[in-house]
């Protein structure tokens, strides 16, 4: 089914996104991908509340308003495709909409921007870093280095200039999104998963229409990368198990992997690292799970479960389900002093 706003058959697919550089560059390879395909597409920049008010606390303004924004858009015909970063869709899924693809993601991993090319562990106790993302701020104090955590706010650019300026001594943001906007330059270490999990689904894009769109479902399909997808939906699922949200710490990392089965045959595996940590970098908790990839979100949810029996529903104040099996108040909820206020800006 064509939205009620396109007319005739070649009339282009319209492209919903955000207006930054960033969204519009990540939005730009789903149209220049569709166009190669040999369907007509073009961009089509929407202002969220969260661009209106940019300098406005995330905690007043809501984090989902940079991607609800997108849905209301495409629910109402206005446009025919919004593209995400997965990572700052909600965990419950929409009956309205369709993920029909998951392009090949970009490097998951955290970046660090810092002054003089000071990798991490050069910087000096007391260093200014700038991150407003909890599962950052909670995994660098883990690491025992000294640094003061700084709240940060604001497109690449803006904090990028932060270290620059010499307001902050470094930042940490999400590697995919300097390299959309072709900024690697600017990196002065990229930081592994052993540092820093990195939240589930960076990196990666999610590719949206009207689920009763079968036409437009089936012509998405051709830019899903299975692996990607397959990743993607174990990380989601370990997140959505432990009734987390974007404001609690919480990393995550699947990698599609080549293996020897004991018949010495070659096999792909689904290999998931997860972790849990108190905001105040006093724990974190980890593990790992090893499985086929068409079983991603059981690995997902039995990583989690994991992740719960080691204590994580204890570091992180989730709620003890009562006798009835809904979840009863945290006693301890997850500190949000720091969320990450601006997800499309910070994490690609």
């Amino acid at each position: 089914m064509r939205s009620p706003g396109r007319s005739g058959a070649t009339a282009p697919l319209r492209i919903g996104t955000r207006g930054s550089l960033l969204a519009l560059t990540q939005s730009g390879t789903v149209r220049d991908a569709l166009i190669a395909a040999g369907h007509e597409a073009e961009l089509v920049a929407i202002k969220t509340a969260g661009d209106k008010n940019a300098s406005d606390p995330v905690q007043q303004i809501g984090v989902g308003v940079f991607t609800s924004a997108l849905r209301d858009e495409l629910a109402a015909g206005a446009i025919d495709i919004a593209v995400h970063s997965y990572k700052d869709l909600p965990t419950e899924p929409d009956p309205r909409f369709t993920i029909a693809a998951i392009p090949v993601r970009e490097d998951p991993r955290d970046a660090l921007v810092a002054r003089d090319g000071l990798v991490l562990g050069e910087l000096p106790a007391g260093s200014r870093i700038g991150t407003s993302a909890p599962r950052r701020a909670a995994q660098l104090r883990a690491l025992g280095l000294g640094l003061e955590i700084m709240p940060l706010r604001g497109n690449l650019d803006t904090r990028l200039r932060k270290v620059t300026d010499g307001e902050l001594d470094a930042v940490v943001v999400a590697r995919a999104g300097l390299a959309r906007i072709k900024r690697l330059d600017a990196v002065t270490e990229a930081l592994e998963p052993v540092q820093l999990l990195p939240a589930p689904a960076q990196g990666a894009l999610a590719v949206e229409c009207r689920s009763d769109d079968t036409a437009l479902i089936e012509m998405l399909a051709g830019l899903d990368d299975a692996a990607t997808r397959a990743a993607v939906i174990a990380e989601r699922a370990l997140l959505a198990e432990l009734e987390a949200g974007c404001s609690v710490p919480i990393g995550a990392l699947a990698e599609v992997v080549e293996s020897i089965d004991d018949d010495g045959r070659i096999v792909e595996e689904l290999s998931l690292r997860g972790c849990a940590a108190a905001l105040d970098g006093s724990d974190v908790l980890r593990a790992s799970i090893v499985g086929a990839p068409e079983r991603a979100a059981e690995l997902g949810r039995a990583l989690a479960r994991e992740l719960l029996e080691l204590g994580a529903r204890e570091l992180l104040g989730t709620p003890e389900p009562d006798a009835s099996g809904s979840p009863t108040q945290a006693v301890n909820p997850p500190a949000t002093d720091f969320v990450d206020p601006s997800p499309m800006e910070n994490s690609r």
